[in-house]
Order: structure tokens, then C-alpha cells, then sequence
């Protein structure tokens, strides 16, 4: 088990290393400050897809590099033409899958964005190898295979990090997909809480969720904890059209069903049914949400 424990080990030193925040704070504020919110952070994000991009796109360079390894090894001469095309596909599909990371990354903060450095890092490593293996292989089959190896060696690093950033630091996921609890009725507030028209938090199943009106006048309820990275709603901007707008990251949802309007969030919100009874209202979970 020294193997498994000196991987912990590494990672940990990785995680706390401060001296990476030197470099990595700048870089991400620039890479946020460029993307910006709209069009292109959703695009980025995956929102028009519903799930996050990036680990889509990965399958792409991997897939492409991971063949032309495979005819390295066992092809020989025959298969060289294809596997360099291979290569060179797996260069160009890692442009628009290294834009998508770095959106992803641009979120993150402490040890997350330390992590996703050197993930980061070490894909660029990986891609300046395949590419210099693509060149060398016009003159050289021998350099460019062994250039192809080293490729895939920090290609293999690097997935290794991106494995730990999401199974391990919980970079990604839907924050609420663990909630599913809240299907009983809870009274949780007097009928005019509301009647100023200011939002109020509220806890029903183990979730704190968003009570607010919408332009119609009706009382909707959400999750209050956004799904792309946990960030508070009822501390974000609420607008005329009856949108709030999550404070940390800038995703929109609509309040009346939790519906993303924009990204980097992908999810919708849970939604919860929301009746008066009494002069008090009850919340629960919906049970079949859109």
C-alpha cells in the first residue's frame, strides 16, 4: 500500500502548496475577465447540453491518443501514416477541450485551483509532446514514437488529476444531486412573510430552500444552495424579469420553476410545491420536477 499513500501524499503537498497561488490567481482572474458571462461561459460550461462540457470533450484527445498508442505498439510500419493522423487529430480536438477546462478551472478557488494547475500543467506538457511526436514522425518514426510516449505519460498524469479534482474534491457535480429528501408537507413560515416581496430561506428535508414571488405574485420555491458550487441565492441580485443571479459564479435561474437561464450552473434547481393552509404556507419537494 506505499504506492497508494505516496500518491495521497503528493497530492496533499499539491493541495496545500500556496506558492501555486502566485501564478494560478492571476491566470484564472485573466481567463474569467476574457470569457466573461453570457454566450460563451455557457457554451463553455456545457449549459446548452445540460451536463458539464469538459469531460466530454476529453474523450476526444484521449480516444485519438490512445489509438494511435495502440498502433505504435502493435502496428509497426504499416500503421504509421495512421497513427500520426491520429495525432494530429487528437492536437486539434485538445484546443477546444482545454478552453472548456480552463472555464471550469476559472471557477475554482484554494486547493481545487491548485490541483487543476497542475492538472492543467500537465496537459500541456502532454500536448506539447504530441505535437513535437507529429513533427518528428515526418522524419523519424522512432523519435516521434517515443515523443508519443512521453505524450501520453503526462496525458496519463494529467487524467489522473482530473480523476482526483471530481471524485475526490467534488469539482463538478450538481451540488443538490444528493437531495431527496423533503416530500412531506413542512409548515415553515407565516402567509405574509413574503408580503414585502423580500426572498427568505427556509429548511425543509435537510435543504435550504429559496421562497420568493414572482412577477405574477406567486410564491415559488427552489434549492437555495446553487448547483454549480454551492453558492447562497438569497445573497445574489434578483431581477424584474424574476431571475436571481447566483452571487459567486454568476448563474442564472429562474425562481418560478429553477429553470438555468445561464451558465456556468448546467442543472436546473429542485423545485418545491408551495401551499397555504391555515395562514401558513408548507413546503415540500416536488415530486415530479420538469
Amino acid at each position: 500500500m506505499e504506492g497508494p499513500e505516496s500518491l495521497r501524499q503528493l497530492l496533499h503537498q499539491l493541495a496545500t502548496a500556496e506558492g501555486v497561488d502566485k501564478v494560478a490567481k492571476p491566470v484564472s482572474s485573466k481567463v474569467a475577465e476574457v470569457i466573461g458571462q453570457g454566450p460563451v461561459k455557457d457554451f463553455l460550461s456545457g449549459t446548452w447540453t445540460g451536463h458539464p462540457l469538459h469531460p466530454v470533450l476529453t474523450d476526444l484527445p484521449i480516444g485519438f491518443w490512445t489509438s494511435s498508442f495502440m498502433l505504435d505498439l502493435v502496428g509497426g510500419e504499416r500503421s504509421a501514416a495512421a497513427s500520426r493522423r491520429l495525432i494530429g487529430l487528437g492536437i486539434l480536438s485538445a484546443v477546444p477541450t482545454a478552453a472548456s477546462g480552463l472555464s471550469d478551472w476559472s471557477d475554482t478557488l484554494g486547493e481545487e485551483r491548485r490541483i487543476g494547475t497542475v492538472h492543467a500543467v500537465a496537459n500541456v506538457v502532454a500536448l506539447w509532446f504530441y505535437s513535437w511526436s507529429w513533427l518528428a514522425r515526418r522524419r523519424s518514426r522512432g523519435a516521434g514514437v517515443v515523443l508519443g510516449f512521453l505524450g501520453a505519460a503526462a496525458a496519463s498524469a494529467g487524467g489522473y488529476l482530473g480523476g482526483h479534482l471530481v471524485y475526490r474534491q467534488g469539482v463538478g457535480p450538481d451540488r443538490n444531486a444528493w437531495k431527496h429528501g423533503g416530500e412531506d408537507w413542512v409548515q415553515v413560515a407565516d402567509d405574509l412573510a413574503l408580503a414585502d416581496g423580500k426572498p427568505m430561506v427556509v429548511a425543509v428535508g435537510g435543504d435550504d430552500v429559496l421562497l420568493a414571488k414572482t412577477p405574477a405574485g406567486v410564491i415559488a420555491a427552489i434549492s437555495n444552495v446553487c448547483g454549480h458550487a454551492g453558492g447562497p441565492l438569497d445573497e445574489g441580485d434578483f431581477d424584474a424579469q424574476g431571475c436571481v443571479t447566483c452571487p459567486w459564479h454568476g448563474s442564472v435561474f429562474r425562481v418560478a420553476d429553477g429553470h438555468v437561464v445561464h451558465g456556468p450552473a448546467t442543472g436546473h434547481q429542485p423545485r418545491y410545491e408551495v401551499r397555504s393552509e391555515g395562514g401558513r404556507l408548507l413546503v415540500r419537494r416536488l415530486r415530479s420536477p420538469l
